[in-house]
């Protein structure tokens, strides 16, 4: 925390988080657990997330390979550019591009074999 003054909801804050601490040392202590810290690629949970967003805004099933999503939209688009639904037909070819980039850096989604 920085500030010029400690307020009082500072330290209480601050006083919890130390009664916290000791009682948590002393329970490490007593059961012989040493602290070790999360070992965990920032990468891997960028990832993960981004994997997420993707599932969901896609709807894309446990089944469905990215390729299946792209065809499955490729024909939607083509449906509205028939329709003359022209803004629609662009905004999920763009959907497609982005699909397809990482189909082909194939490190983000795995595809059905």
């Amino acid at each position: 925390m920085y500030a010029d003054e400690l307020t009082d909801s500072m330290d209480k804050a601050i006083s919890e988080t130390n009664r916290r601490r000791k009682i948590q040392e002393e329970y490490n202590k007593k059961h012989g657990i040493t602290p070790q810290t999360i070992k965990k690629s920032v990468r891997d949970t960028i990832k993960a997330t981004i994997t997420d967003d993707i599932k969901s805004e896609y709807d894309i099933k446990p089944e469905e390979s990215l390729e299946d999503v792209v065809a499955r939209l490729t024909d939607e688009m083509l449906k509205h550019a028939q329709n003359m639904e022209f803004e629609q037909a662009a905004k999920l070819r763009d959907k497609i591009k982005e699909l397809e980039k990482f189909i082909d850096d194939k490190q983000i989604l795995p595809t059905k074999k």
